[in-house]
């Protein structure tokens, strides 16, 4: 089986080095890949938003399944364009797309059909979000309805941040159309989780939990990034909060997509609050997470190539998606600077020298003229370890880390330790 990947991160990086353990895989082709990518499959140069020339490539090599990694594809629609020419993709429509494209659709999704989630209103006139939230008691989150980069769920703890945020977003649109409409929201207590599920359109299967960290520095302090780290499963998990998270939100949303007339097939990702009265959706994704994605995977037992031909063909139910017991942790090493200005095109060197087991995902990486390896982005690598329980795993990360290294190198050194997750 030929197969594409679409994507550049270390999303993708994972997906291929996963798809690449079948023994039903022929060929992997990337587009547009990174360096570590390269070092599995085939890069190919092309751009994922035209759709057109990536369906003519993918006929002309003969791919026989294609696997959509982030998000904003999959919101243009690139499923739908191949399921047209009649290319096995993996992924959601469009329309199924929009419980991450759309806050205002996924919320009033989970109001419509009683799905646990914070109270929110949504407005797209800039006069009535004010008054609005005049009328209620912060912290907030302000949310642009779009997909924005990450970059869309900004927190205010008081009325007035509160209306200097709707101003930057709806006034001087600051995150472009994305913004056009927003979702003001209670703020939640409790600890984060992610949830990863297969879904062939009618049934669900679960794939593991993770916890990530989004600030840039230790303690959760500084900006908001695309993830510095994650570990799986969460230190405070239970087969009784997975149960519930499965009975209450998880299978009733794909449940709610199907009445909707929008079925949805592929991976769905909670992002969860867990609070002492029960989990509740912070938001839904409509793709595998990053940098959660590196350490769901490697304890993923079952061949991927065979869930995901279940899941475009409807028979999800024939196959049993078995995960390990054994715990994963992955530690970001970004470029200096990150999140904002950064500086690429440094040698990495020492990627050779870790220990065995020990997987280094890229992610900002290129092959420079003579073979090396580059920095090319703000987030280079995830370098992941498994382990026995999460304390041997992180402590394998934390030996290795420092045998890698590139100017500016920068990584948080609290991923992973015990009671150390986010709150909402």
């Amino acid at each position: 089986m030929k197969i594409l990947v679409i994507g550049n991160g270390a999303r993708e990086h994972t997906i291929v080095w996963k798809l690449a353990q079948s023994p039903k895989t022929e060929e992997i082709y990337i587009a547009p890949g990174n360096a570590g990518t390269g070092m599995i499959g085939i890069n190919l140069d092309l751009n994922p938003a035209n759709f057109e020339e990536m369906a003519k490539t993918c006929q002309k090599t003969g791919i026989d399944m294609v696997v959509v990694g982030p998000e904003t594809p999959l919101a243009d629609g690139i499923v739908d364009r191949f399921q047209t020419i009649g290319i096995p993709i993996f992924g959601p429509t469009k329309g199924a797309t929009q419980i991450e494209s759309s806050k205002a659709f996924a919320k009033g999704l989970m109001q419509k059909y009683s799905i646990p989630c914070a109270k929110s209103s949504s407005f797209s006139d800039f006069r009535h979000a004010v008054e609005y939230v005049k009328q209620k008691t912060p912290p907030l989150w302000i949310k642009a309805d779009g997909l924005a980069a990450g970059k869309g769920a900004i927190f205010a703890n008081s009325i007035a941040a509160a209306i200097d945020i709707l101003a930057s977003i709806m006034e001087e649109k600051v995150l472009g159309d994305a913004g056009n409409t927003v979702v003001i929201e209670e703020s939640m207590h409790g600890w984060e989780m992610s949830c990863f599920t297969f879904s062939d359109g009618k049934n669900v299967s679960l794939l593991a939990n993770a916890c990530d960290y989004k600030r840039i520095n230790d303690g959760d302090k500084g900006p908001n990034t695309g993830g510095m780290g994650s570990f799986s499963p969460p230190w405070r998990y239970t087969p009784e909060i997975g149960d519930t998270v499965m009975k209450n939100i998880m299978r009733p949303a794909i449940k709610a997509m199907d009445k909707e007339k929008r079925p949805y097939k592929g991976v769905l990702y909670g992002g969860l609050m867990i609070e002492e009265e029960g989990p509740r959706v912070i938001e839904f994704n409509a793709r595998f997470g990053d940098p959660e994605t590196q350490v769901v995977l490697p304890r993923l037992k079952t061949d991927l190539v065979e869930v995901a031909e279940s899941v475009i063909n409807g028979n999800l139910d024939e196959v049993t998606v078995e995960c390990g017991d054994e715990a994963c942790v992955g530690v970001v090493m970004a470029s200096s600077g990150y999140p904002g200005k950064y500086k690429t095109g440094f040698p990495i060197y020492g990627l050779d020298d870790v220990d065995d087991g020990i997987l280094v995902f890229h992610a900002g990486t290129k092959t420079g003229e003579k073979g090396e390896i580059l920095t090319n982005g703000g987030r280079v690598l995830t370098v992941v370890a498994t382990g026995k329980d999460l304390n041997e795993a992180r402590e394998k990360v934390y030996k290795n880390i420092p045998h890698i290294s590139f100017e500016g190198c920068y990584y948080r050194r609290d991923i992973a330790l015990m009671n150390n997750q986010e709150s909402h």
